[in-house]
């Protein structure tokens, strides 16, 4: 037997929820390969559904995860280990093969413009971190739209994770579920490896039975192979890789490829009391204000203001510089 198959059906055994056979020979090949690397204790194939959501939910509200929140409908309290931030740039990095391709090489000193590492440091800190890393628990697979599941402007991920705060978080910050696989086909997608970096049995007790590895944590971008890999936080976009690292890193590389942009930027529309609407596109930096803006309540009579997106714009523009479509990643800052 070839060793590829025998790997598919050592694969299989280990699938608790979905049919891996029914997807992509490149979906199974990118499953395979890092369900082989992290060796998780069962591979739950996500499906998007009402009934998985609760479940999740359930399931991390009986380990005290998380916390209902009886004010409001379906609200929940995640409280974090302080340790796990959202922003930490000097572990946010770009692997390429040479070090101009991602920034600036500085005359002395690291860039400030971000963080490059080359692709054998990368391989070396991948090898310290990820076999074995989801020992003893479920590698979740999230298949999930950056866009209207379909649409010619959207694009198509496929994120490997082992926390199910993330699959319930990717299902509000993205479409998810079943249908992304329908409409992948036999399509390109962009591969995602998440993993919180605590096999079980723990080492040592959890904060807030909250799961990370702060002292290990990596969040890697390879846009040569359209590929993200994050290790040791579960926090915000560190872990919801649609989020700053699809929808900005990696997109831009793509945007820059096709002709069209991925800006780190507000949208809204803002319509006078005679009715003309304008749409104002603004580019701040991260903790400026972007979402505030966005989301503004007019005081003066007749006016409205409509946020499209607070975070991160892909326009497309035509050969005159007119604005043609668009498409906003509709996600609050963390």
């Amino acid at each position: 037997m070839p060793a590829q198959q025998k790997a598919e059906l050592e694969v299989s055994g280990i699938v608790s929820q979905g049919n891996l056979k029914s997807l992509s020979a490149d979906v199974i090949d990118f499953i395979v390969t890092y369900a082989r690397i992290c060796l998780p204790e069962n591979i739950h194939i996500c499906d998007g559904s009402e009934e998985e959501n609760k479940k999740l939910l359930h399931q991390m509200e009986e380990i005290g995860m998380i916390k209902r929140l009886h004010k409001y409908d379906n609200c929940w309290l995640a409280r974090t280990d302080p340790r796990d931030v959202a922003r930490i740039e000097s572990k946010t990095i770009i692997v390429t093969q040479e070090q101009r391709d991602t920034v600036p090489v500085a005359k002395s000193g690291v860039s400030q413009l971000g963080r490059w590492m080359s692709e054998d440091d990368f391989e070396k800190a991948f090898k310290s971190r990820f076999p074995g890393c989801m020992r003893g628990r479920t590698m979740y697979v999230i298949p999930f739209s950056m866009g209207p599941i379909g649409s010619p402007l959207s694009k198509i991920g496929i994120q490997l994770t082992d926390s199910p705060y993330v699959v319930a978080s990717m299902r509000i910050m993205t479409r998810m579920g079943t249908a992304v696989f329908e409409a992948l086909g036999k399509g390109e997608f962009v591969k995602c490896l998440h993993s919180v970096g605590c096999p079980l049995p723990l080492r040592e007790p959890l904060v807030n039975n909250w799961p990370c590895n702060p002292e290990l944590t990596l969040i890697a971008h390879i846009p040569d192979r359209r590929e993200i890999i994050s290790f040791g936080s579960g926090y915000g976009g560190n872990s919801l890789l649609g989020k700053k690292c699809f929808a900005l890193r990696i997109a831009s590389r793509i945007a820059k490829e096709e002709g069209w942009l991925a800006e780190h930027m507000l949208i809204l529309g803002i319509t006078n009391p005679e009715g003309k609407k304008k749409y104002f596109a603004a580019a701040f930096p991260s903790a400026c204000g972007k979402t505030n803006l966005a989301m503004m309540r007019p005081s003066l009579p007749g006016w409205k203001i409509e946020c499209v997106g607070d975070d991160i714009a892909w326009m497309k523009f035509d050969e005159q510089g007119n604005y043609i479509s668009k498409y906003i990643v509709n996600m609050l800052t963390s």
